[in-house]
């Protein structure tokens, strides 16, 4: 993806500071709709170039697509995980087996790495500890394969196809 020009950027932040005031303010009242709209706007002529690279070719449909998409497979992903940890709890046996894992990641982007270790932390059971180049640590509470790729498969895999499209 190419580097986007200073307007495309300031409307790029601004469309995302609106909606996230909005959704702050839970108002869609005109008074603060309109002063909610002029303050992303100065706050974007202002930040634009520290805010994003690419500007508007974030809001392409392919990418808007697998966003939505993806949110409602992370909440399962997340509730999954959820029931999994609760299991483990309320065990007798406490059957942890907690360790540092070290998985490889496609992603290319550090906005897409940043999701993904995210995506990673969020979800119970896994913290998300460095990421250096293509590899990611991470503590996990039950570790059920130290391989690389067995690790890969069960932790990345699941969040990096969706991430891929999104932010490559």
């Amino acid at each position: 993806m190419e580097k986007a020009n200073y307007l495309s950027r300031v409307i790029f932040e601004t469309i995302v500071l609106f909606l996230t005031w909005i959704l702050l303010t839970e108002s869609l009242a005109t008074s603060e709709l309109v002063f909610g709209l002029l303050i992303a706007v100065i706050i974007s002529l202002g930040t634009a170039n520290l805010f994003t690279e690419h500007g508007l070719a974030h809001l392409h449909p392919k990418r808007l697509f697998y966003l939505i998409i993806y949110i409602p497979y992370y909440i399962y992903q997340v509730i999954k995980a959820n029931v999994q940890v609760v299991i483990i709890v309320l065990s007798p046996s406490l059957p942890i087996k907690p360790g540092i894992v070290k998985v490889k990641t496609n992603l290319k982007t550090d906005v897409g790495k940043l999701a993904l270790a995210n995506s990673i932390t969020l979800t119970p059971g896994t913290i998300t500890m460095e990421i250096e180049g293509e590899d990611v640590y991470v503590h996990w509470i039950k570790v059920d394969d130290e391989s690389v790729e067995g690790a890969t498969q069960s932790i990345v895999s699941p969040f990096e196809k969706f991430l891929k499209e999104i932010f490559q």
